[in-house]
């Protein structure tokens, strides 16, 4: 890896965002942190109020990268097999015999649309996918195409007829990204964009192999020692029954980040680098993933929720306290 391979996928990670933006106005730091989450090999879940665009941004990156899109809409009813598929009896020469029909979990970028309206058991059916990547179906595993990535919404306002994810679940996404209202600005600029006549259509400069071949790149990136051991600080302190645990921590705190956590703002970091053009992981990239990367893996104490205090706080506090200076 060298000085022009990283300058020529830095150009081609410039030319995807520009391309999305196409289709979605505003939510720069969004579209990053997707794109991040993509090279990282993680799954996503976006947080935002209905109408914000979600699902506009994941068709727009199927599109723009050559990806096959799904969207699943999560309701009470939506059962295990309507996500995975099921296996159908038909009829062919020779008699009866059982065929499998793939549900839409077999695709690239899967929108799993109100993930949190869904019972548990339905939930759990994505957890094989977004962990090992397979499917299996009575004594038989089925591989998913590379690359896949789950995309899942909720709605943080609705509680009346949902089922929240449990912790577990949350833990395998690699991060939670949320979404803001636009601006009066760009609230202008969504109406021209859809009211409009002529649209500038998004067009595709990437392709499914060039992203296999830059998370190859990605994972050879440095990490200078006091960058891991920096990272590695702020995971430990988020728990307060340790010693290396942060005073916010022990305040705020009832349970910290699991090791997945530590292995996630890692891997987004390094992303985030190669994002930049850089050729190895800074603080600055730490400290920027460890919102998407802990804000849903941090169970904060009933001290926390009586003073208003949101794990993005609690995250800012932590930082601050093991800040390397």
């Amino acid at each position: 890896m060298n000085e022009q391979m990283i300058k020529e996928v830095k150009e081609k990670l410039e030319m995807v965002q520009k391309e999305i933006k196409k289709a979605i106005v505003g939510q720069t730091e969004v579209i990053e942190q997707v794109l991040i989450a993509m090279l990282a090999d993680g799954n996503v879940l976006l947080e935002s109020v209905p109408g914000l665009g979600k699902t506009q941004l994941v068709k727009t990156f199927s599109k723009v990268m050559n990806m096959e899109f799904s969207r699943i809409q999560f309701t009470p009813d939506l059962m295990p097999g309507d996500v995975t598929g099921t296996n159908l009896i038909v009829q062919e020469e020779g008699g009866y015999h059982f065929k499998f029909q793939k549900g839409p979990i077999f695709a690239n970028l899967v929108l799993a649309d109100e993930i949190n309206r869904a019972t548990p058991k339905t939930q759990s059916a994505l957890l094989e996918a977004m962990q090992e990547k397979t499917v299996t179906t009575g004594t038989t595993t089925y591989k998913l195409e590379e690359p896949f990535m789950v995309l899942a919404t909720q709605n943080p306002i609705e509680n009346e007829g949902t089922y929240p994810l449990p912790e577990a679940q949350l833990d395998r996404f690699l991060m939670k990204i949320l979404i803001s209202f636009p601006t009066k600005e760009q609230l202008r600029q969504i109406v021209e964009l859809t009211m409009g006549q002529a649209v500038d259509t998004p067009q595709m400069v990437m392709t499914k192999e060039d992203i296999k071949e830059i998370r190859d790149m990605m994972l050879q990136l440095p990490v200078a020692d006091s960058v891991m051991e920096y990272a590695m600080s702020i995971v430990a302190g988020t728990h307060p029954e340790i010693e290396d645990g942060a005073e916010v921590a022990k305040k705020y705190i009832l349970c910290g980040s699991s090791p997945r956590s530590a292995q996630a703002l890692i891997k987004t970091a390094k992303a985030r680098a190669f994002l930049k053009g850089r050729y190895n992981v800074a603080f600055e990239d730490i400290e920027a993933m460890a919102y998407p990367v802990l804000r849903h893996r941090l169970l904060l104490n009933f001290e926390a929720i009586s003073e208003g205090i949101t794990p993005e706080i609690v995250i800012q506090r932590l930082l601050e306290e093991k800040r390397v200076v």
